[in-house]
């Protein structure tokens, strides 16, 4: 059996918002400064779609809101990851689909953003996350697995993406796109009652200032 995805998706639009100032701080060393703004606002429209047609597949209706409609560097890559994850459950109604859907979704994200391990981007709590489903780890280790890779783009310099621009401000900081990605492994472990702790006990300290952009 695998957690109800609507329910993944609800808990990750509150755990948004939730480290929406620290996701914000964090994009501000890094980027345009609008990621939380983009994730909340993505995952909001999420949840009202949801509301709406309750009897369409829920990472489908994500996939088309955050394809279609958030913008953004990280907008579309999320979306290919949530279309993945809706592919592998059609395919395999009432398992768990979430090995089939990551390991996909990493490749597809892979293959648009060209990023790798190391290069400070999502990839960096995807590859952990991906390997720890494929090993059989539960929600739990799937989390802390995600989280830690988010949590370990702060030595990382990037080389990806605007962040790639900025020298090395952003370092001693985490992604946010790698953490952004990270709260919906933590979603679903809160969704299934195995949470590795409260989100805020898993959110970096916010940057004293952020430089302008």
């Amino acid at each position: 059996m695998t957690t109800d995805p609507s329910l993944v998706l609800r808990t990750y639009a509150d755990a948004a918002h939730t480290a929406y100032e620290t996701l914000t701080a964090l994009d501000q060393l890094s980027g345009d400064g609008d990621f939380g703004d983009n994730l909340c606002e993505g995952l909001d429209r999420v949840t009202g779609a949801l509301d709406t047609h309750p009897d369409e597949p829920p990472f489908a209706v994500a996939a088309a809101v955050f394809l279609d409609e958030v913008g953004g560097t990280s907008g579309p890559l999320i979306g290919l990851l949530f279309q993945e994850l809706a592919r592998a459950h059609a395919a395999a109604p009432g398992q768990d689909a979430w090995p089939t859907g990551i390991h996909e979704g990493l490749a597809a994200i892979q293959r648009v953003g060209e990023a790798e391990p190391g290069d400070r981007t999502m990839v960096d709590a995807l590859v952990p996350a991906r390997d720890a489903l494929r090993s059989g780890a539960g929600t739990r280790e799937t989390a802390q697995a995600a989280l830690g890779g988010a949590r370990s783009t702060a030595a990382l310099r990037a080389r990806r993406g605007r962040a790639s621009y900025v020298g090395e401000r952003a370092v001693g900081h985490p992604d946010p796109g790698a953490l952004g990605v990270a709260l919906l492994f933590w979603s679903r472990a809160r969704a299934d009652g195995q949470a590795p702790g409260e989100l805020t006990d898993h959110l970096p300290d916010l940057p004293a200032e952020a430089p302008p952009n």
